[in-house]
């Protein structure tokens, strides 16, 4: 059973039980704690003969209010706990059984004593710390996180010392045959004399790896947690309910019981499947020694979570010297000098168990998290974000709730999309252009390449023409509207959703420390130095003309890689022009008929390539760059390389879309007298049915091929090398070798994680992102498309991290960085792309000129289906065969497709007849649809930015209840330290009283 209480305005306290699903094993003896840590001194409270067994395990169940929001409050009574030693006993006999022996399963048990009417005593196998005299409330007493599950922490798989009872926190690995020993020497050294207990063992599978485990006892722990400042759980959090009336109420209750009748939700895990966090329904504040009896301790091993403990291990390596000198410390230049081949936390365990967790209950957190978030079983739920935070960190933790918001997000811009595209469907049939095109048989189009071309039919299109009206009709205008105005929203409400986990996370107050210089930076600047304003104390310094002498480089490096992408461009351009007339001579008839098509399909398969093997090369070139730049600090040289790559990378996945969106067709001039290339080559034309169809075959094909790609590369790459180690290791130590390696070993077998963290992860959903808004009025699927790959995406990298990859350093971060800036330049150059597709590259502005001006409906103020009449010919110039260049002169006359030689042929512009008094000029229609389209961009951006900046001013970054609830925890933190202050002066007066009336009994 557990308790929850509150309280009211009035004063009243209302009182709820619940049941506990206690994990105690079966059993009345003394247990050792779940951790195999040897504690100091007592045994632990018997347990009820009245056991009964469950399914799941369970946190203590919180029953929730009405109101109840994402950061649960209660307030608790105050009835102080009985004093008890600090530790639990783990004797030897124990920690035989307990840690040299597997634990296969965790039987969760529930005790009842209703008969009774006690509630069962502790959720704790351990005694706890808390001080008699302070504030705690009962449920302060009972309530343990779920993170005290038996987590099948054993000797034998490697999660403690050799003695059994020492956690690991922390794993080193050098070789024996490395030439720095000396440094090693002196840095453990080091480690010891900060309180760091190690141990060393050798690799089994080759002696000459050493691994070096590393446990922080719990003295150290407490030090570093304060210096750090690192928040601790100190006090239930307190929620507070607005009194209602009794209507309200009755309402409630009727809403609620229908509810009830409804199926669950599917996408939610129930209670029972995740377990619920304490740090998360506790208030925190910065660890202070002083204050420890405030703070919510039930166990001081697992006080601190794992990530906690490495996070503090790591931040002690990192100041650690290995060499006398000012600047001769941290763990990154060993790393880098090849003193240690690797540095990492352990997994907790491992991934797999015979038994369900639904029966059985999670042996660890990596059991649990590959159960509920990185099992393919589980792609509809939601992410557990908590246990995701807890286990790898806020910044891998706010990486994948960003993941998950773009998804989701993702849902109706892809709804909408697909709409479009069935509307384009369902009005296909009664689409005039389309009709016209499929009809004119009588209307013979000029060749679009030179000389090896055959006049074509118009209605040899017919089918191009259909397709085109897919991605090309009346609600595209409406499309591109919404997707600009879905790109403000969704980032609007991720800044409030950021809030919120920073709130629950307790990001809000943190503030990143000060980054230690770069040794490359110290190494180059070490003679010259002054005083840092912040810390007070000497710095190598960079001269001003030094630093923008080498960003003047840099940037010119930079466009110089970015005329290289234009280089390849121009490339594929000549290829396009080449091959068009090497296919029209083809001597398969599918090819030859449809010799546009396939050059653009082959185009851009041979884009996609190049985009490919360029991506490499910018990698190292951005990394040049980065490093001739000579960033003083960690953040500044990932921001700058952050910054390059995704430049780089942007135009060169775009710059051939950009090509055929605003440039294909538009200055091949006319027949007769077209521009060429180098003054041989002709440009490249349009299809008859226009160029959008060149558009959507290259957004589709691209970005199908790269997302396919990138997935295969991040899951394949790692499950292949993972796969040829443990093939290895059979061949070498037996089937069952792995089994019996200890955890350090297992893991070190795995992938690291890439040496940008999270950047490669990043930058692919920010180019997709990209694809999804930049040219989405001319392919509506791609919001489509991009739903289905981040669905697969979550779980992809969930189980790469949770299964491929060695467990990263947990991390804090309070937010995406710099990718939201670059996301929101992104928002911007949607708008403005959008504009231009709609106005240049599709028809709308043709059409609806036509159907204002010059169709059947001139004059009438309306522009519907029946007024397109007449807009295929009058859309289509006339040219004389006679007025062919030379080298322009079809070898065919056309005679033996339309059994006459050829005389008049027409082609897609605005022009005067060969007849008219100015042949070939510029028609009084051309002119209009020019304006008409200026005017159209101007007016649509104009809005649409309008539209994102009433937006983004209405929407605030802060929710209102996560606003009251920061205000409110406030206050109740300031009263908590009034009452704590309080209790203080009260001792004190109660001690000096008794020391007085001790001294007047001494006189007779």
């Amino acid at each position: 059973w557990s308790i929850m209480s509150w309280f009211d305005l009035g004063g009243q306290v209302a009182i709820e039980f619940s049941h506990w699903k206690s994990p105690f094993p079966v059993s009345s003896q003394n247990l050792p704690s779940p951790d195999c840590v040897h504690s100091e001194a007592s045994a632990i409270p018997p347990i009820s003969e009245h056991l009964e067994l469950v399914s799941c395990p369970a946190s203590l169940s919180i029953t929730p209010l009405p109101t109840r929001s994402a950061s649960q409050e209660t307030l608790c009574d105050s009835n102080p706990p009985p004093a008890g030693p600090e530790d639990c006993l783990c004797s030897d006999t124990d920690v035989q059984q307990y840690c040299n022996g597997p634990v296969k399963d965790v039987n969760v048990l529930l005790e009842r004593e209703m008969s009774e009417g006690v509630s069962s005593p502790s959720r704790d196998e351990d005694s706890t710390l808390l001080n008699p005299g302070t504030h705690s409330s009962i449920l302060d007493e009972i309530t343990k996180s779920a993170s005290d599950l038996p987590e099948g922490r054993n000797k034998s798989s490697g999660l403690c010392f050799s003695d059994g009872k020492s956690r690991i926190d922390y794993i080193l690995v050098y070789r024996k045959s490395s030439s720095q020993s000396e440094k090693r020497e002196v840095f453990e050294r080091n480690i010891r004399a900060e309180g760091l207990h190690l141990e060393k063992e050798a690799c089994l599978t080759n002696s000459d790896v050493i691994f070096l485990k590393l446990h922080a006892p719990w003295d150290v722990l407490c030090r570093y947690a304060e210096l750090m400042n690192i928040r601790m759980p100190f006090r239930r959090k307190i929620l507070y309910m607005h009194r209602r009336h009794k209507f309200m109420s009755r309402m409630e209750k009727r809403i609620n019981k229908f509810r009830g009748w409804l199926p669950r939700k599917p996408m939610k895990f129930d209670n029972d499947t995740l377990p619920d966090l304490e740090e998360n329904e506790s208030f925190t504040a910065p660890f202070s020694r002083s204050r420890i009896h405030h703070f919510i301790i039930h166990n001081k091993d697992t006080f601190f979570s794992n990530a906690t403990r490495s996070r503090i291990v790591h931040h002690i390596l990192q100041r650690v010297k290995y060499e006398e000198g000012k600047n001769k410390m941290g763990l990154h230049r060993l790393l880098s000098n090849n003193s240690y081949e690797a540095a990492f936390p352990l997994h907790e365990g491992s991934y797999h168990s015979k038994n369900s967790i639904r029966t059985h209950g999670a042996e660890n957190h990596r059991h649990l998290l590959y159960e509920c978030w990185a099992w393919w079983g589980v792609w509809y739920k939601y992410q557990p974000l908590d246990l995701i935070r807890r286990y790898f960190g806020e910044k891998i933790g706010l990486y994948f709730a960003w993941l998950g918001w773009y998804t989701g997000m993702l849902f109706p811009a892809a709804l909408v999309g697909l709409l479009v595209f069935l509307y384009g469907v369902f009005t296909l049939e009664h689409c005039e252009v389309s009709k016209e095109i499929c009809q004119a048989t009588d209307i013979i189009m000029c060749p679009i390449c030179d000389q090896y071309c055959p006049y074509l039919r118009l209605s040899d299109s017919c089918i191009y023409a259909k397709v085109t009206h897919l991605f090309d009709n009346g609600a595209t205008v409406f499309f591109a509207v919404f997707m600009a105005v879905w790109a403000t929203v969704f980032l609007e409400f991720w800044k409030r959703r950021r809030a919120v986990l920073a709130y629950d996370w307790d990001l809000i107050d943190w503030e990143e420390e000060e980054d230690e210089i770069r040794p490359q930076f110290e190494a180059k600047y070490s003679k010259k130095e002054r005083m840092n304003p912040i810390s007070g104390k000497p710095e190598p310094y960079q001269a001003f003309t030094d630093k923008y002498s080498r960003l003047i480089v840099s940037t010119s490096g930079i466009f110089f890689m970015i005329l290289v992408v234009i280089a390849a461009v121009f490339g594929i351009v000549i290829y396009r022009v080449i091959t068009v007339s090497t296919f029209a001579a083809f001597g398969w008839a599918l090819i030859r008929n449809n010799s546009q098509v396939a050059t653009t399909g082959t185009a851009v398969c041979i884009n996609f390539c190049i985009i490919m093997l360029l991506n490499v090369l910018y990698e190292k070139v951005a990394l040049l760059l980065t490093n001739l730049e000579q960033p003083r600090t960690e953040s500044e040289w990932e921001n700058s390389f952050t910054l390059k790559m995704f430049l780089f990378q942007f135009v060169n996945l775009n710059s051939s879309t950009f090509y055929i969106a605003f440039f294909l067709g538009r200055f091949t001039g006319r027949p007769g007298a077209y521009l060429r290339l180098i003054n041989r080559w002709k440009l490249e034309e349009c299809h008859p049915s226009g160029c959008l169809i060149d558009l959507c075959m290259q957004m589709g094909i691209i970005m199908v091929l790269k997302q396919t790609w990138n997935n295969f590369m991040e899951l394949g790459y790692p499950l292949v090398q993972n796969w040829w180690t443990r093939r290895r290791l059979r061949r070498e130590h037996g089937q069952n070798a792995k089994a019996r390696f200890p955890q350090w070993e297992r893991d070190y077998n795995l992938q690291p994680m890439n040496a940008y963290g999270l950047f490669d992860e990043y930058l692919e959903m920010i180019l997709q992102f990209g694809f999804t808004t930049i040219f989405v009025a001319a392919f509506p699927l791609a919001p489509l498309l991009a739903l289905l790959n981040n669905i697969i995406e979550i779980r992809l990298d969930a189980y790469k991290f949770v299964t491929q990859w060695r467990r990263p350093l947990p991390s804090q971060a309070k937010d995406i960085g710099i990718w939201y800036g670059i996301l929101e330049g992104i928002g911007i150059l949607s708008v403005i792309t959008n504009a231009f597709v709609i106005a240049v590259t599709s028809d709308f502005i043709p059409r609806l000129v036509y159907a204002y001006k010059y169709g059947p409906c001139a004059g009438q103020g309306r522009a519907g289906e029946g007024c397109m009449m007449g807009y295929v010919n009058a859309s289509l110039s006339v040219f004389r065969v006679s007025d062919f260049e030379k080298r322009s002169q079809p070898k065919t006359n056309g005679s033996e497709l339309f059994g006459e030689a050829v005389k008049y042929c027409r082609y897609r512009d605005y022009r005067e007849p060969p007849d008219s008094a100015e042949p070939y000029s510029y028609t009084l229609q051309f002119w209009h649809v020019l304006a008409a389209r200026l005017a159209f961009i101007i007016v649509f951006e104009h809005m649409v930015f309008a539209i994102k900046t009433l937006i983004a001013y209405l929407i605030p970054d802060l929710p209102k209840d996560l606003r009251d609830r920061m205000r409110r925890e406030k206050y109740l933190i300031q009263e908590m330290m009034y009452e704590a202050e309080l209790d203080r002066l009260q001792k004190e007066k109660n001690e000096k009283k008794k020391k007085g009336r001790a001294h007047h009994k001494e006189w007779p």
